[in-house]
């Protein structure tokens, strides 16, 4: 039993991580708390939902649709509403991205009503049983096949995202324009399209993370805020702009969620895993992976 508890914990966890570092990916570099990301990831799952209805697209590749399309949304999204607020007070900004969130909320009611759908998949409608293996101690591990691709390509593709930042010359200008703008301009990096390609390429990851999530859950106007709060406490408790930290953060929270749900309730879940957050932040506010200091949004001026 506790096998299979911690099986379906982490696998929960891998589908946290990947909007997650969506979400890390546009406040490390712009330092922009983004409001809008549960909706992005709602307007995701709706799109691949309506293209699996219509065409018979399995959701999986309709990632190969969703994640162009998540991106052009993101640099337009960039272009008329968050650019304009770049250097503008945080408070600013956080209307903005809560104002875009309303929005998209209430267009999304108003075209698909409050109906609640889902996808089910033929391929993914039984659980994989693993074992029994008595020499473990396991007599069986039920397996959700729809969990287990999430997690697959959810941490393959943040994996691939580190790897980027990390090794690619794209990637490195954007690490030295969060590093050091200032710095950044003086060596003749054009800033506002670092901003661009970072806000699109957040919107793309959650795009991707919609069409992995639409086969295990239900997708309905308000689905977004209810991912959005556990991709907050993944982003921060992980660290706020670090990648490692939002992949391991969520699977912890996964963890968390899943072993409170079965040893106290399921109405328990969030409580005891806000707890923990809070607990982790009074010992360090930048959370498990995080730079000191990150924590402090920057004040930075304004592109023209």
């Amino acid at each position: 039993m506790f096998l299979q508890v911690l099986n379906s914990s982490i696998l929960l966890g891998g589908i946290y991580a990947l909007p997650s570092v969506g979400l890390t990916f546009i406040f490390g570099v712009m330092k922009i708390v983004n409001f809008a990301h549960g909706e992005f990831l709602m307007l995701a799952m709706y799109i691949s939902f309506w293209l699996f209805h219509y065409t018979h697209l399995d959701p999986y590749l309709s990632i190969f649709v969703v994640a162009p399309l998540l991106f052009l949304v993101g640099m337009i999204v960039y272009q008329f509403f968050i650019k304009p607020t770049i250097g503008a007070p945080i408070l600013t900004q956080i209307f903005v991205t809560v104002g875009i969130s309303i929005v998209v909320e209430n267009v999304a009611l108003l075209v698909w009503s409050a109906d609640f759908r889902t996808i089910s998949l033929n391929y993914l409608r039984n659980p994989i049983v693993l074992g029994p293996y008595p020499s473990l101690g396991i007599q069986e591990l039920n397996v959700n096949p729809a969990r287990v691709i999430a997690f697959i390509l959810g941490l393959s593709l943040s994996i691939a995202s580190y790897l980027f930042l990390k090794y690619s010359y794209t990637g490195k200008i954007i690490r030295a324009t969060s590093q050091d703008r200032s710095a950044a301009l003086l060596m003749g990096i054009n800033i506002d399209k670092v901003y661009k390609l970072t806000f699109a390429i957040g919107i793309l990851l959650v795009g991707v993370a919609g069409c992995l999530m639409i086969p295990i859950y239900t997708v309905h106007p308000f689905v977004g805020f209810e991912f959005v709060l556990v991709m907050f406490v993944v982003v921060v408790f992980g660290g706020m702009g670090s990648i490692v930290g939002a992949m391991i953060a969520g699977i912890l929270i996964g963890i968390i969620e899943v072993f409170s749900s079965f040893l106290i309730g399921p109405g328990s879940k969030q409580a005891i895993y806000f707890l923990v957050f809070i607990a982790v932040l009074v010992i360090r506010p930048a959370g498990l992976f995080g730079v000191k200091g990150e924590e402090e949004l920057e004040r930075i001026e304004a592109i023209d």
